[in-house]
């Protein structure tokens, strides 16, 4: 028992089986003094050779489950391989948080959730190497990133549609307040349709929609229609609304862009650019017609020049879309929404010669027309370019063709790379657009990736976005940094501000280059404050969304509700009443939210300073609605200053 207990190793002389017995005992001197039971060592009671230790040896009445454990190699070799594995764990680890600093790797919130752990794609380690030192000289040379996002709204044909901070002319908010009080408590003033849109008038109308082959539409004249009041039968009847049949013709012949000029051709009403005489109904009406029947307009309709009068213009309202029209109404849908197109004008053009002289309303009116729709480019240019010309990145929303065509003209043109999408939206004319310095972006964009942005939706769930809304284009500046730098213009409710989000994360964590480049990404979220849940994207929601991705905003990981970007609400003098707001509840009826934000990697850059402007001179004025005569948008804009993080 005590030899094998105690047995010594072999040696390699052992092993050696060509020597002699003899000449093995000889070098095999070994001193096998027993350590009695229950004993330690001590100097008395010395370990054998210091091939066996003695914390080794085991009481002579106790059986190892395992009797290889009792091999003294094998336990060397276990603490060897305990101290190696501790090195491989503790050094993934530090690599995995310093990678994951340098957005390389996806945390559990970024790619894996799309990718799974055997998708994941390792980024180019040049490309890498180059951000990481990018960051690092930019860091050292103390160069900061300045960034401005803005929604310029498209222009609003509308001059009277939202409320609008006039205080040079006092008449502005008289008027507004009047026609609100006409509609909401008209008494007298509420006379039958016929006494406006006159029964001599519907027959010059009649006799035109037969012209052209229409239906007649008498019965709904002389059975419905004529003896209706204006403001309760007509102006506030939700059936009318849901029906579309005064606000379906609106859309359309409102304000119509023709081929060869700058400005749009206006239907004669109150609610548009109009620049004509409204200040009798006769006169009203004359034109009106003449528009409708007589006026060939140049449009280009999928690519092709058409040339046709508005009337041929129209479409028929569809029952499958618009359940509450009736099978008979839609059979006969475009003269009846021309009839109730005409009786809506009628309405207008009455309700504003009745609170205000002609004069007055109508030189307000070409006063705001002036400032708000016809110089609406050149104000936002001018913000632009003597305001936050000094900016690194501008990403802007809702741009239309002609304020890219301008910007380039102008100094604008000289100091930024102007980059629109490949695919413009030609119909809606509402873009999203990015300026590049060319100070800090030397070699001008590198490429559009809006594509590869729209092919990473999740499957199967339809996001509602529209050609225009996303641009997003990779960039690198002059310490080397490569960016993914996106503009994007979110829908209403603001239900396709995540998922887009979510796209262009996959997006980039699906190629080995663009997973090393950095994001910079300015949108209007159509975030609210109180959401409607369901209906509406909530902004804190929004703020957890950003941050599961390893992302932070300009207003921080969780954005505060009531720091608002926008103040608009809808007046009176315009389609939809049902979201009229009253003077009195432009600020709890309005929309008044916090909808602009600025992303980038919280492991990137951190905030030096951030700020948002409603007046164009970088001051934004708490509970002042707008766009105003000075400020041509009802978004305000949004700025902030980035310094890159560099590892400690």
């Amino acid at each position: 028992r005590l030899s094998r207990r105690c047995a010594p190793r072999a040696s390699p002389t052992m092993r050696n089986r060509s020597q002699s017995p003899k000449k093995q005992q000889q070098k095999m001197t070994i001193d096998y003094t027993e350590v009695p039971m229950g004993a330690t060592e001590t100097d008395s009671t010395p370990s054998n050779d210091g091939v066996f230790p003695s914390s080794f040896r085991k009481q002579e009445s106790v059986k190892t489950l395992f009797p290889w454990m009792r091999s003294y190699m094998f336990r060397r070799r276990l603490s060897f391989a305990a101290v190696g594995a501790a090195f491989i764990v503790v050094g993934s680890a530090v690599t995995f948080v310093m990678m994951k600093r340098h957005d390389n790797v996806p945390n559990l919130g970024g790619a894996g959730k799309f990718l799974g752990s055997s998708g994941r794609i390792a980024p180019d380690p040049n490309l890498s190497a180059a951000a990481m030192n990018g960051l690092a000289a930019m860091a050292s040379a103390r160069r900061k990133l300045q960034i401005a996002t803005w929604n310029i709204a498209a222009i609003n044909n509308n001059p009277f549609e939202y409320w609008i901070t006039y205080d040079e002319n006092p008449s502005y908010e008289k008027i507004m307040t009047d026609i609100e009080a006409f509609l909401e408590q008209p008494g007298e003033k509420d006379v039958p349709v016929s006494a406006v849109f006159t029964e001599e008038m519907f027959g010059q109308l009649e006799k035109r929609m037969d012209g052209v082959g229409w239906d007649n539409v008498r019965s709904y004249w002389d059975g419905d229609f004529k003896n209706r009041k204006i403001i309760s039968g007509f102006m506030k009847d939700p059936l009318l609304g849901s029906k579309r049949l005064a606000s379906m013709p609106d859309r359309i012949t409102n304000t119509i862009n023709v081929l060869g000029s700058d400005e749009p051709v206006c239907r004669p009403t109150v609610i548009n650019m109009y620049g004509g005489d409204l200040s009798t109904l006769p006169l009203w009406w004359s034109e009106w017609e003449r528009f409708m029947f007589d006026t060939p307009l140049s449009i280009s309709n999928k690519g092709e020049t058409v040339t046709q009068p508005p009337f041929k213009m129209l479409q028929p309202i569809k029952k499958a879309k618009y359940p509450d029209i009736t099978e008979a109404e839609e059979k006969v849908s475009l003269p009846l929404q021309t009839m109730c197109g005409a009786i809506f004008d009628a309405i207008l053009v009455y309700m504003m010669n009745t609170v205000a002289q002609p004069d007055v309303w109508q030189g307000l009116k070409k006063t705001m027309v002036e400032n708000l729709n016809k110089q609406k480019v050149p104000h936002t240019l001018d913000i632009l370019e003597n305001v936050y010309g000094s900016s690194d990145i501008i990403t802007l929303q809702e741009v239309s063709g002609s304020l890219i065509d301008q910007a380039r003209r102008r100094a604008l043109g000289q100091k930024f790379w102007i980059v629109a999408p490949g695919e413009l939206d030609a119909v809606r004319d509402q873009n999203s657009v990015i300026f590049l310095s060319k100070e800090t972006f030397p070699a001008g964009p590198s490429a559009e990736i809006t594509p590869l942005v729209e092919a990473s939706f999740e499957e199967g769930v339809k996001v509602p976005i529209a050609n225009g809304d996303i641009l997003a284009i990779t960039a690198t500046d002059r310490d080397g940094i490569p960016f993914v730098i996106a503009s994007f213009h979110g829908d209403t409710n603001g239900l396709a501000t995540k998922p887009v989000l979510s796209a262009i994360v996959k997006a980039m964590h699906s190629d080995s280059a663009l997973i090393t480049h950095k994001l910079i990404f300015g949108l209007d979220a159509n975030t609210y404050e109180k959401a409607k849940p369901g209906k509406q994207q909530d902004v804190l929601e929004w703020g957890k969304h950003y941050v599961s991705y390893d992302l932070t905003s300009c207003w921080g990981d969780v954005p505060n509700p009531a720091n608002y970007t926008t103040f608009n609400s809808r007046t009176y003098l315009q389609p939809q009443l049902n979201k009229a707001c009253k003077k009195s509840d432009k600020r709890a009826n309005g929309d008044v939210n916090p909808k602009d934000f600025i992303l980038f990697g919280k492991g990137d850059f951190r905030i030096d300073r951030t700020w948002k402007d409603n007046t164009g001179e970088k001051k934004y004025i708490e509970d002042m609605a707008f766009p105003t005569l000075n400020f041509p948008s009802d978004h305000g804009i949004l700025a902030t200053v980035i310094e890159p993080v560099t590892p400690s």
